[in-house]
C-alpha cells in the first residue's frame, strides 16, 4: 500500500467514475485500474463495484475510502506542520465573497500575508450561484456567502459545508434625500409603493419572490451587479434598494430602514467549502483569521 493508491481510491470515490479520476490525476485509464486491483488484492477486499454506469464502494469500501481519506488528510498536516518550521509554507489560496464582506477579507488576507510570505492569495468577488459552482469544481477553496433556508435546500445533496458567522438583517436602503429618510422602519405597503432596485444575488431574489407572494407584486426598476450603478440611482431618488444590513454598514450615504414584517427566516453571513476536500493548515489559518476579524467589526 502506497500514498498514491490512497488517492487514487479517494479520487474514484469522489468522481464515480475511474475514467474521470484518471483525467484529474493526468494519469492513464490502465493506471488507475491497475493500481486499484492491486490494492484490492493486497487488502483481500473489494472497494468498488464497477460497471459501465461507473465505479460505485462496496460497504467494506466506503469504510476503507473515509480512513484513506483522513489518512491523507494527516499527512498533509504532517507535512505543512514541518514546513512551518523552515518558514517555507507555500501554495496558494482561492477564495470569493459576495459584495459587502470584502473590505474585511482583504484585511484578514494582509495580515495572514505577513506570516505566510510564500503563499499566493487570490481573492474574487462574485455572485453566491458562482461561488458554489466554483467551489464545486475545485476552483476555490472556500466562500463567504449569505446562508438562509432556500440555499441549504436548495444545496441539499451537494458536496458543501456551511459555516454560520453570525446573523444578519433584511432591510431597505435609501438615502439621506429621499423622503424616507427620517423614518426608522418602513410597512410591507408603503414599501409596495416605491419602485425597487435590486441587487443581482440569489438570496435577494428569493426575498423579494416571497415578498410578493405574501404582500402583492411590486415596482422592479432595474437588477445589477454593479453596487456603484445601485448607489447612484438611489442618490436621484429612483427608487429603493433592499438588502443586508451589513453590507450598507460601510456606506455613509446609505440609510437604513428595518421592515415591519412579523417573522423572517433566521440569515447568516458564513463560510462555504467543499465537504470532499481537507481543510489545510493554510486555510484553517485564514478562516480563523477572517472569523475573528468579522465579529470584532
Amino acid at each position: 500500500m502506497n500514498l498514491e493508491q490512497l488517492e487514487y481510491i479517494v479520487e474514484v470515490a469522489k468522481e464515480g467514475s475511474l475514467t474521470k479520476a484518471a483525467q484529474n490525476k493526468h494519469v492513464t485509464l490502465s493506471a488507475i485500474s491497475q493500481s486499484l486491483s492491486n490494492l484490492e488484492a493486497e487488502l483481500g477486499v473489494t472497494l468498488f463495484s464497477r460497471s459501465h454506469l461507473g465505479a460505485v464502494p462496496t460497504p467494506e469500501g466506503k469504510i476503507i475510502i473515509k480512513k484513506a481519506f483522513e489518512a491523507l488528510g494527516k499527512i498533509q498536516e504532517i507535512w505543512e506542520e514541518a514546513q512551518k518550521y523552515t518558514n517555507t509554507l507555500s501554495g496558494e489560496l482561492r477564495l470569493a465573497t459576495i459584495p459587502g464582506p470584502l473590505t474585511v477579507l482583504i484585511n484578514a488576507a494582509s495580515n495572514f500575508k505577513k506570516d505566510y510570505p510564500h503563499i499566493r492569495t487570490h481573492i474574487t468577488e462574485k455572485g453566491t450561484q458562482e461561488i458554489l459552482e466554483d467551489i464545486l469544481q475545485d476552483k476555490l477553496d472556500f466562500g463567504l456567502v449569505i446562508i438562509h433556508q432556500h440555499l441549504l435546500k436548495k444545496s441539499e445533496g451537494l458536496s458543501l459545508v456551511f459555516e454560520p458567522l453570525f446573523e444578519v438583517k433584511t432591510v431597505v436602503g435609501v438615502t439621506k434625500n429621499s423622503p424616507l429618510a427620517s423614518q426608522s422602519s418602513i410597512t410591507p405597503d408603503e414599501l409596495c409603493r416605491h419602485p425597487f432596485i435590486l441587487y443581482n444575488d440569489t438570496y435577494v431574489k428569493t426575498f423579494v419572490d416571497e415578498f410578493v407572494q405574501a404582500y402583492g407584486p411590486v415596482d422592479i426598476l432595474f437588477t445589477s451587479n454593479i453596487t456603484d450603478v445601485i448607489t447612484n440611482a438611489l442618490r436621484q431618488n429612483l427608487a429603493v434598494t433592499i438588502g443586508l444590513d451589513y453590507s450598507f454598514m460601510r456606506d455613509p450615504e446609505i440609510i437604513m430602514l428595518e421592515m415591519d414584517i412579523p417573522y423572517q427566516q433566521p440569515v447568516y453571513l458564513g463560510l462555504v467549502r467543499s465537504a470532499e476536500r481537507h481543510n489545510s493548515h493554510i486555510s484553517m489559518n485564514f478562516i480563523n483569521r477572517l472569523q475573528y476579524d468579522l465579529k470584532n467589526k
